[in-house]
């Protein structure tokens, strides 16, 4: 017999979803889009039902902590991204001794998250520094991601896919398709830094690793 899972109800009497309820199946919604995945492989990485899945991110119904706790690690996400307000307005900030930094190549190449990592974001911004004679391989990203990087200092060749490789200098810009696999080459014999925005066709990124 199918395993009963349990939800919290946070409906009002007259089946209206209540906030919270909303709050959850937005975030559901858009840090699944975010990994590129369907209700059903969601279903299969968290033990969670489809039909469960669905009524989450319709506001239908909201998930207990176990099942919330499920869904999250399914996601990599934290347990507070899925129940945040994205709406909540304010100001935010992001010392950067806490912010959150991934480092790959040996230290050869160096991104740092400029906004609070594990909360949903329409738009990624990172500070990347790449070493000297370092280049850094990207695979795919979702279909309608796109990147746009601003070269602070140094120089960067930039290659997406079949492309002709173009080289940035100081204050230049490359806005490109992520969507095809693409590499950052700093050819320099010191570390050169920019800024990278990701952004996604549907604001679902998709954040495998920084950058």
């Amino acid at each position: 017999m199918a395993r009963k899972e349990e939800t919290t109800n946070f409906q009002h009497a007259d089946g209206i979803p209540t906030k919270l309820s909303l709050v959850v199946g937005e975030n559901l919604r858009h840090l699944r889009r975010k990994h590129s995945l369907s209700l059903e492989q969601l279903s299969h990485l968290s033990g969670v039902s489809r039909a469960m899945l669905g009524q989450i991110e319709t506001g239908k119904s909201a998930p207990t902590i176990n099942l919330l706790g499920r869904i999250a690690e399914a996601l990599r996400v934290s347990v507070a991204s899925l129940i945040s307000n994205p709406g909540t307005g304010g100001t935010v900030i992001v010392p950067r001794d806490r912010a959150t930094t991934v480092t790959s190549g040996e230290g050869g190449f160096v991104s740092r998250a400029l906004f609070p990592w594990g909360d949903p974001q329409s738009v990624e911004i990172y500070e990347v520094t790449i070493g000297p004679a370092h280049e850094e391989a990207f695979a795919a990203s979702a279909a309608g991601t796109k990147k746009s990087l601003v070269l602070l200092s140094g120089e960067i060749i930039v290659t997406v896919g079949e492309d002709a490789p173009v080289r940035l200098a100081n204050g230049d810009t490359i806005l490109f398709n992520a969507d095809a696999p693409h590499h950052l080459n700093n050819p320099g014999g010191d570390d050169a830094k920019a800024f990278l925005v990701v952004t996604a066709f549907d604001g679902a990124n998709s954040r495998s690793r920084p950058a």
